[in-house]
C-alpha cells in the first residue's frame, strides 16, 4: 500500500509550501491522478484522512481528478483512439504514453496573510 507513502510526502510538501507563505491552515488539496499510476483513490482518500490530524491538512478537503491514459506516436505525435493497438497506423512506430500515469499536486487552496 504505496498510498500511505504517497499521503505522508504529499502532507509533507502541504506544510512545506504552506510555511513558506505562512499559512494559517490549508482549505483544499487538488491532485491529477493519472488511471495508470497505479494509485488505488479509494486507498489513498483513506490515507489521507487518517495522515492530516494534526497536521496542516487536518481541515483540508482533499480532490481528485482522474486523467486517462493517452498514447501518441513518437515521431509524428498522433494520438491513438483508446484499446487501438499500441503502435501508429501511419508510422508503425510503437506508441508512447503521454499522460495517464502522473501523480501530481495541481493545486493548494490555503489561508494566507495578504503579502
Amino acid at each position: 500500500m504505496h498510498e500511505y507513502s504517497i499521503v505522508a510526502s504529499l502532507i509533507d510538501r502541504v506544510e512545506r509550501e504552506a510555511a513558506a507563505h505562512r499559512a494559517a491552515r490549508v482549505h483544499r488539496l487538488h491532485l491529477k491522478i493519472g488511471e495508470l499510476s497505479g494509485v488505488e483513490v479509494d486507498l489513498l482518500k483513506t490515507a489521507f484522512d487518517t495522515f492530516r490530524e494534526r497536521t496542516i491538512c487536518a481541515g483540508a478537503e482533499l480532490t481528485i481528478d482522474a486523467v486517462a491514459p493517452t498514447w501518441a506516436c513518437p515521431s509524428c505525435n498522433q494520438t491513438l483512439v483508446r484499446g487501438a493497438i499500441l503502435r501508429c497506423d501511419g508510422c508503425n512506430r510503437p506508441a508512447r504514453m503521454i499522460q495517464g500515469d502522473e501523480i501530481i499536486l495541481e493545486r493548494i487552496e490555503m489561508e494566507a496573510p495578504d503579502v
